[in-house]
């Protein structure tokens, strides 16, 4: 009996090494893949340009993740090492709170969950097993802590001074890098007003209003109803502007993009995707709403995987780029990368030269690549952070 209740401990033991210490490595190395593909050649000319830049990008996964931002992890697309290498200025972590199982892009119900048996994996407080905004709440947390440990190389943005130092501090040389807080998907609310503020008080500064699933604020393009507003949502909306929180408009359904374009008051992005015109996917942007978000002020972001670009290559990044250029200005479009957020791309954040190169290669002008590669989104962030 002895020697059976020892080798039952000793499964146990196992069972729960397996699941604790590999398994959310293991997951998260099949989810973010770097699959090499062909490069742009890029010039000494190039890599002096790229190393001038003001770089921003609108959107990584990367705090979902178990793994330390401030050392370079042999997996995943993002870490502060690589953040660096590839001159980023401003990299926007968003908080990834909920996601249904089979997830797909056509129709998702908001009835299941798979990101509550990683959260339980991954180790983190009880807190957020159970609850939405609090996972939203570690997430701060987990940004704010690497930037305490990384010896002043990543700092979290909040303030329109705290981006104005950071890069100043960059034109004079220093290696670093800002983080900011954004939220995919405002279920984190969990149906409440108050809550908006509190993750305001976070240092959350830009939100979806859905994910994958129709929410109690908005309508997804992937949900079941793919509704537009609700009375909830025109309040979040409202209040958004009211705090400083900048709305972004991917994974929102086609009626909910056009019901906040309509009654938005200040610059809206759509942080990550595609354009309908190269990439005839469901989730990518029409022309029309292209337009629309350019009407605000706004900003497209142009994702790096192979839905929002139908192609991994940065050609076709630069190709998304330059319709939303020719259709509206340079002035309202950047990058919108996804990292980290279960896609594969053929460059990690460490490699971004490529997206310079392949710009360059297109006939952008030196003006034009440094508004793409940063300029836009940072104009876009610094007003955007500002109370009404």
């Amino acid at each position: 009996m002895k020697k059976w209740l020892w080798g039952l401990a000793a499964l146990v033991i196992l069972a729960a090494i397996g699941f604790f210490g590999l398994a959310p490595a293991i997951v998260e190395s099949g989810m973010n893949k770097v699959v090499a593909g062909p490069l742009p050649t890029v010039t000494a000319q190039t890599r002096a340009l790229h190393a001038s830049l003001q770089i921003a990008d609108m959107h990584g996964d990367t705090l979902l993740w178990r793994r330390s931002l401030v050392d370079r992890a042999n997996r995943g697309q993002v870490d502060l090492p690589r953040l660096i290498e590839g001159n980023v200025a401003l990299q926007i972590f968003s908080s990834v709170t909920k996601t249904p199982k089979g997830q797909n892009y056509e129709s998702n119900g908001a009835d299941t969950d798979a990101l509550t048996l990683l959260t339980v994996a991954q180790l983190q407080p009880p807190r957020t097993w159970t609850s939405l905004l609090q996972r939203s709440l570690w997430h701060a947390e987990k940004l704010a802590r690497a930037a305490d440990g990384s010896d002043g190389r990543l700092r979290v943005i909040r303030t329109p001074t705290e981006l104005d130092t950071l890069l100043a501090d960059r034109a004079a040389g220093r290696k670093v890098v800002g983080g900011m807080l954004s939220i995919e998907g405002l279920q984190d609310m969990e149906g409440k007003l108050a809550n908006l503020d509190k993750l305001h008080a976070a240092g959350f500064r830009m939100a979806g209003l859905a994910h994958f699933f129709d929410n109690d604020v908005a309508g997804s393009m992937h949900g079941v109803r793919k509704g537009g507003l609700t009375p909830l949502g025109r309040q979040v909306v409202a209040r958004m502007e009211q705090l400083g929180m900048i709305i972004d408009i991917a994974h929102s359904s086609h009626q909910t993009v056009a019901e906040v374009l309509a009654m938005a008051r200040r610059p809206v992005v759509s942080s990550h995707g595609g354009v309908q015109a190269t990439c005839k996917v469901n989730r990518n942007l029409t022309d029309d709403e292209i337009r629309g978000v350019a009407r605000t002020g706004g900003v497209v972001g142009i994702g790096y995987w192979d839905a929002a670009l139908c192609s991994t290559a940065p050609e076709a990044i630069a190709r998304a780029i330059a319709h939303v250029r020719d259709l509206v200005g340079i002035d309202h479009v950047g990058l919108g990368s996804d990292f980290d957020g279960a896609v594969t791309t053929s460059f990690d954040t460490a490699q971004l030269v490529a997206v310079t190169q392949a710009l360059v290669d297109r006939g952008f002008s030196e003006r034009d690549i440094r508004k793409v590669m940063g300029g836009n989104v940072l104009r876009v962030i610094r007003a955007g952070m500002v109370p009404q």
